[in-house]
């Protein structure tokens, strides 16, 4: 799997998301504004609620628009066999018997993708799955408790 194409599927999916907020944003933005929305009485909030939503989704684009910009100037590090989990590596992770596959990237962490038959999910070093990944090596293992169940983890490989 090339991760040079998973990032590609990463700032495209970033965009969709993108595009589908701009434009949310701006529907909120002309309710707010609209002169339907001017308040009635003291208690009417459409309007008022509208600004707040249109500023909310404003900021998530802002924010979003920021990750698609770093992904694009994202340097993919080969990993070679033994190398430690770190930034841009995909891992493919056991847990309890069941195999998923891991992006360790900069942002937008839960991201799902689609990269053939696999599901690839983005995450952070700074979530608790990222955090105990980095610096790990393919065929280690470790248990933890999550929720009151013993969980075991093993890294089937890192590239």
């Amino acid at each position: 799997m090339s991760k040079t194409l998973l990032v590609g599927k990463i700032v495209a999916a970033l965009n969709d998301s993108l595009g589908l907020l701009v434009n949310a944003a701006r529907a909120s933005h002309a309710e707010a504004t609209h002169e339907s929305s001017k308040a009635e009485n003291k208690y009417d909030t459409r309007g008022l609620e509208a600004a707040y939503l249109a500023g909310g989704q404003a900021r998530q684009a802002k924010e979003i628009l920021d990750s698609i910009k770093v992904y694009e100037s994202l340097i993919v590090k080969a990993f070679a066999s033994g190398d430690p989990v770190d930034l841009t590596a995909l891992v493919k992770l056991e847990t309890d018997g069941a195999q998923s596959m891991y992006f360790i990237g900069p942002r937008s962490g839960g991201l799902e993708i689609m990269s053939g038959r696999n599901e690839v999910t983005v995450i952070t070093p700074q979530s608790p799955l990222g955090q105990t990944l980095i610096g790990k090596k393919s065929g280690e293992r470790w248990t933890t408790t999550l929720g009151g169940l013993r969980v075991k983890y093993k890294i089937l490989s890192v590239s």
